[in-house]
């Protein structure tokens, strides 16, 4: 296994947040990642997506919120988030000039980071890519997370698993269709939020992710090809 270089970032003049980046050979794009509310960046599952994108030639950075760097369990408000991810997604751009970008993340980094982009526009990205979109709090459907949607420009990719209790595949679909050519979204049968599969479904999360990373790679090239 490739160790990541551990890096810092600064979000202000008085705030920093520690980053990893994996960054292979002749990289062809990178992927700025943001962890879900409840664990950060080194979760199995995202160290897991890190390792399975560098084997597939793709860089990634993956970054704290400060809240989690400060042992919270607390999520930031979103000016603090926001700030965050813009941070990111500029010291990936100095890290790696000349390699494409695209940012998102699990759950509620993707959220930010798409609330970031569609408050102000960040320059070196080329899409979104949102690792289980939480549409709404589990057990209450809603459209409301999503408004903000409308304002991002950019291609987005929603990979969702059809068990996932804060997203409602329906509602899913709705939004989908709601933004046009710039959505592409992909179920994953039986899966959860956490793209975990029962036994009973005959496969296993490694297959998933492995199928999840397969839909972000075609997705991806097909967006630096824009």
């Amino acid at each position: 296994m490739v160790q990541a270089e551990r890096l810092t970032i600064e979000v202000g003049p008085a705030r920093r947040v520690s980053a990893l980046l994996l960054n292979p050979s002749q990289a062809r794009a990178c992927y700025v990642l943001a962890h879900g509310a409840g664990a950060g960046m080194s979760h199995p599952f995202l160290e897991a997506v890190a390792q399975d994108l560098q084997e597939r030639g793709i860089a990634s950075l993956r970054y704290q919120f400060p809240y989690m760097e400060q042992g919270s369990k607390r999520p930031d408000p979103p000016p603090v988030a926001h700030a965050t991810v813009r941070a990111a997604v500029a010291e990936a751009a100095r890290l790696l000039p000349d390699v494409p970008l695209v940012a998102g993340g699990k759950s509620f980094g993707g959220r930010m980071s798409s609330q970031a982009e569609a408050a102000e526009p960040m320059p070196p990205l080329l899409g979104i890519a949102f690792l289980g979109f939480p549409l709404h709090p589990a057990g209450r459907p809603s459209l409301d997370r999503a408004a903000h949607l409308q304002q991002v420009a950019r291609p987005m990719l929603f990979l969702q698993g059809t068990r996932d209790a804060l997203a409602d595949a329906m509602l899913m679909e709705q939004v989908a269709r709601q933004l046009g050519h710039r959505a592409t979204l992909t179920f994953f049968p039986d899966a959860d939020h956490s793209f975990h599969v029962p036994a009973r479904s005959g496969r296993s999360d490694a297959e998933v992710r492995r199928n999840l990373l397969d839909a972000f790679e075609a997705w991806l090239r097909d967006v630096i090809g824009r």
